[in-house]
């Protein structure tokens, strides 16, 4: 294969893997705005009836509210848990790093069904009855969003070199907590920003921790988009069009932000 035909081949492959990722979710966008499509190529129209009937729903608005509330809810535990711990075990005790990278993984290696039917067990009466509740929601989302915010952060500590930045701010008379939050957060950000992203755009779409732990008692949006599987199938790919978009636009959000940090760091 010549020179000039390698680049042209993988500019096919890269349109064509883009076209595959882009062609269903095209397919749910224009289900989404027919007014009825059945026995043709096309739609018979196009409207906007199943985004204003959506974004009218109450319950949709409750559903969709109560998933951003556990959502934020553990990536603030997370944070305010996790870069406490990280920075104390990468300054302080740098060797339990490789057990922390095994238990951090242990949540993914009991099936969140076995996991479901313990917590059941647990919480459903005694002393802390908080099944049905957000608060099993965040706990469980906490252990979900553990291993993304525990790996970014720690390889954002590895390459900003920490014991350098620690002992630079002491030599400039820096308590430690003073040079963690005034010299190593701020230096954080970027690895802490995929983390938070990253942990959200799973935590948004999780399904079967909501569905067996709190189920209708605190609807949270895939629970919802489950409850509305037999409705209408334009209202449905409405939902899923309108969660897409909100990822997309969170993660939008994000690059500028971080485009703008970069910007402002070189001036």
């Amino acid at each position: 294969m010549s020179r000039n035909a390698s680049p042209l081949y993988h500019r096919v492959v890269v349109y064509a893997l883009f076209l595959i990722l882009l062609v269903p979710l095209a397919a749910t966008l224009l289900y989404s705005l027919a007014t009825s499509w059945s026995a043709s190529v096309l739609p018979d129209g196009l409207t906007l009836k199943w985004f204003l009937t959506l974004w009218s729903d109450p319950r949709f608005l409750v559903a969709f509210g109560q998933s951003l509330l556990v959502c934020f809810g553990a990536l603030i535990l997370s944070v305010v848990l996790v870069l406490p711990l990280m920075f104390v075990i990468h300054y302080y005790f740098p060797r339990l790093d490789a057990l922390m990278n095994v238990l951090i993984l242990l949540p993914f290696a009991v099936p969140p069904v076995v996991s479901s039917v313990g917590l059941l067990q647990l919480y459903a009466s005694g002393p802390v009855p908080i099944v049905g509740t957000p608060w099993i929601l965040i706990g469980c989302y906490f252990t979900i969003a553990l291993p993304f915010m525990y790996r970014a952060i720690s390889n954002n500590l590895q390459a900003i070199n920490l014991h350098d930045l620690m002992d630079a701010a002491h030599l400039l008379g820096a308590s430690t907590w003073q040079a963690a939050l005034l010299v190593v957060l701020p230096n954080l950000r970027k690895g802490l920003m995929v983390a938070l992203f990253l942990s959200f755009s799973f935590l948004i779409g999780e399904f079967v921790f909501a569905n067996l732990l709190v189920g209708t008692r605190y609807e949270t949006l895939q629970v919802f988009l489950n409850n509305m599987r037999n409705s209408s199938g334009h209202y449905t790919s409405a939902v899923v069009v309108s969660y897409f978009l909100f990822v997309l636009l969170l993660t939008w959000a994000a690059n500028r932000l971080g485009s703008d940090n970069k910007e402002m760091d070189k001036t």
